[in-house]
């Protein structure tokens, strides 16, 4: 049974459900694949890269999980010290 329906405009437009969209976990400016597998053709959300994913790729250890009170105190110092002499 299908999921949804959806219409194709003479542009060659279709929108997509707000249930696949959901599913899919996008929105405006998302990027889709159509992919053919066999005699189905497939469209899926484009692979994005967290910045965690990137970072493990970059470093090979891990950050230290740092509190949020941490990150703040971090900020204001970094802030201080870099806006100190003027």
């Amino acid at each position: 049974m299908a999921l949804a329906n959806s219409k194709v405009t003479a542009q060659g437009q279709i929108s997509i459900p707000a249930e696949v969209r959901r599913r899919l976990g996008i929105g405006p400016g998302s990027i889709l694949e159509w992919d053919e597998e066999g005699e189905n053709i497939v469209v899926r959300r484009s692979a994005r890269y967290a910045s965690e994913d990137i970072h493990r790729a970059v470093f090979p250890k891990a950050p230290k999980l740092r509190t949020l009170a941490e990150m703040k105190d971090g900020i204001r110092r970094h802030v201080r010290e870099r806006h100190a002499g003027r």
